[in-house]
C-alpha cells in the first residue's frame, strides 16, 4: 500500500505511479484508516510533499496514529516530492516510523514544481511544463530502484537534520491563518477551498450578495494554524485567494493541468 498527502496533485501523482509499477493502490491519508495490515511482501510506502523541508504536519501526524502490523520480507519506503530543497523528510519519516519500531528501508525525491507561491513563481505555463515533465525520469528512476529493494537514503538535496532546530518554528509560524486573504471581487462563494481544507481551517460565512458573489458567502480562516498545503489557494477557481499578499504575481498550479499521459 501507498499513502500519500497530495494538495496540487504532485505527491498523489508519484504515488500513483508508483503503486500502478508494483501491483498495489494509492491511497490518500485523508481518506484512509490508520489500521494498517501488510501481507507478506507487501510494500509500505509514503509519498509526501516538503513543508520547509520537513514532513507535513499532517504526514507526521498520520504516522504517529496508524497501527501498523508488518509481516514478512514488506519493504518500506518513502518519497518527497519537493521544488528547491528536500531538506530532511525522508530522515524525518526514519526517526517517525523508528519510534514505532519499524525501520524504513529506503527515502527517495522527485523533483517538481514548488507550490510555495509566496516564493516561487509558477506564472509560466511553459516552465511549469518543463518541470512536470522532467519529473517523470526520476519517478522512472525511483521506481527501479524500488523494485530493486535499494538500501538507504537516496534521496537528492538533502539538508542536516540538525537544521530542523531552525526549521520549526518557521513552520509554525509560516502556518499561521493570519497571512490568508480573499479579494471579494473575486470570489464567487463556491466553498470549494472550505470543502477541501484537510484541517477544516475554513469557514463560509454570509456576506453581501453581488453580481460577481451571487451566493453570499466568503471564506474565513477560523483556526490559528492550518496544514500550509496552499490547496486552498491553488484550487481556487477564480484565484481570489492569496497568502501575505505575495502569490497573486507567480499564478496557481495543479500537476493535472500540466500532466500528459505517456
Amino acid at each position: 500500500m501507498i499513502y500519500y498527502f497530495s494538495a496540487t496533485g504532485n505527491s498523489q501523482h508519484v504515488a500513483t505511479r508508483i503503486a500502478g509499477a508494483l501491483g498495489t493502490q494509492a491511497q490518500s491519508i485523508e481518506t484512509a484508516g490508520t489500521e494498517i495490515r501488510l501481507a507478506d511482501g507487501e510494500p509500505l510506502g509514503f509519498v509526501t510533499p516538503t513543508n520547509w523541508n520537513e514532513l507535513p504536519v499532517l504526514v507526521r501526524e498520520f504516522i504517529r496514529k496508524a497501527n501498523i502490523r508488518l509481516a514478512l520480507n514488506n519493504y518500506v519506503f518513502t518519497v518527497a516530492t519537493y521544488g528547491f530543497l528536500q531538506g530532511f523528510v525522508c530522515e524525518d519519516a526514519r526517526h517517525e516510523l523508528k519510534r514505532k519500531g519499524i525501520k524504513m528501508n529506503a527515502g527517495y525525491s522527485v523533483k517538481m514544481p514548488d507550490n510555495w507561491t509566496p516564493m516561487f513563481d509558477l506564472s509560466d505555463p511553459a516552465k511549469v511544463q518543463q518541470q512536470v515533465d522532467a519529473a517523470e525520469p526520476q519517478i522512472d528512476e525511483v521506481i527501479a530502484m524500488i523494485r530493486q529493494h535499494a538500501q538507504g537514503n537516496k534521496s537528492h538535496d538533502r539538508m542536516p537534520y540538525f537544521f530542523r532546530v531552525v526549521t520549526d518554528p518557521l513552520l509554525t509560524y509560516e502556518r499561521q491563518t493570519k497571512f490568508f486573504g480573499v479579494d471579494k471581487s473575486k470570489c464567487i462563494g463556491c466553498g470549494l477551498c472550505a470543502k477541501k481544507c484537510p484541517v477544516q481551517a475554513i469557514e463560509m460565512q454570509e456576506t453581501e450578495k453581488t453580481e460577481t458573489n451571487k451566493l453570499g458567502k466568503t471564506p474565513v480562516w477560523t483556526a490559528e494554524r492550518c496544514a500550509l498545503c496552499l490547496g486552498c489557494l491553488h484550487r481556487c477557481p477564480k484565484f481570489a485567494i492569496n497568502y501575505n499578499n505575495k502569490t497573486q504575481s507567480h499564478g496557481q498550479y495543479q500537476h493535472s493541468k500540466y500532466y500528459k499521459k505517456q
